[in-house]
């Protein structure tokens, strides 16, 4: 039912059975479900020679499966592209790692609303509705907080990807009920200096749980794949 709705505000959209069958007929794939559809899809797209957009950047953080896209596309010369999302600083990080880092920490403040029915919430017991101050939830790494909040920070993810990795990437996720608006403060220091990044994003209208902002990357993403224009990277 949801395919079908998405469909019918898109022109000239079908609903399809088999994404294996239109790799066939397609040039890019985009991802735009949850982690467990990008790991189905990732590897069978590449390994077609098709180019994929991941906008499930947790799925990643299988170590082995992703080396296993990343290779098979070298191979067959497909393209495995993965927005900015929600989160700005990603074209500054990408240029610091270029050199050594020291240091990337990643600091998300949501509301309450955008944390509802998280299964690791409910199993630690944690009511996000009755904080009445800002309320730290989760420290830890990129790899546990991706893992423990797979539909809620996937900009740790990218963070990670970019920088010094999954094990290394410290996140923290902060429960704010005053917050009008969820945000990520990127710190990153190396060779290059310091940097710190916030952003501030309104959540979807269609999507609480997620950021605008992450929308309009993988539009304006798509828009720089077709244009062929690649100014900022």
């Amino acid at each position: 039912p949801l395919a079908e709705e998405l469909a019918s505000k898109l022109n000239k959209a079908i609903v399809v059975d088999s994404v294996e069958d239109e790799l066939y007929h397609c040039d890019l794939v985009i991802e735009a479900a949850s982690q467990d559809a990008a790991t189905d899809i990732a590897y069978k797209t590449v390994s077609r020679g098709v180019d994929v957009m991941v906008l499930s950047v947790g799925a990643f953080v299988d170590d082995e499966y992703r080396e296993m896209v990343f290779e098979k596309a070298r191979q067959t010369d497909a393209r495995v592209f993965i927005p900015s999302g929600a989160l700005a600083g990603t074209d500054g990080l990408r240029a610091a790692s270029v050199d050594e880092l020291y240091e990337v920490e990643l600091i998300t403040k949501k509301g309450p609303k955008s944390l509802s029915n998280v299964k690791f919430i409910e199993e630690q017991g944690i009511d996000v509705a009755s904080f009445v101050e800002p309320t730290v939830i989760f420290s830890g790494t990129a790899r546990e907080a991706v893992q423990k909040f797979p539909k809620n920070i996937n900009v740790a993810a990218t963070v990670s990807l970019l920088g010094m990795g999954f094990d290394k990437t410290k996140v923290t996720i902060v429960v704010d009920p005053s917050a009008k608006s969820n945000s990520h403060e990127l710190i990153i220091k190396g060779a290059f200096g310091e940097m710190n990044c916030h952003t501030y994003n309104v959540p979807s209208p269609d999507n609480p749980k997620t950021s605008y902002l992450a929308s309009l990357s993988a539009i304006s993403a798509l828009k720089r794949i077709v244009r062929k224009e690649w100014i900022g990277i």
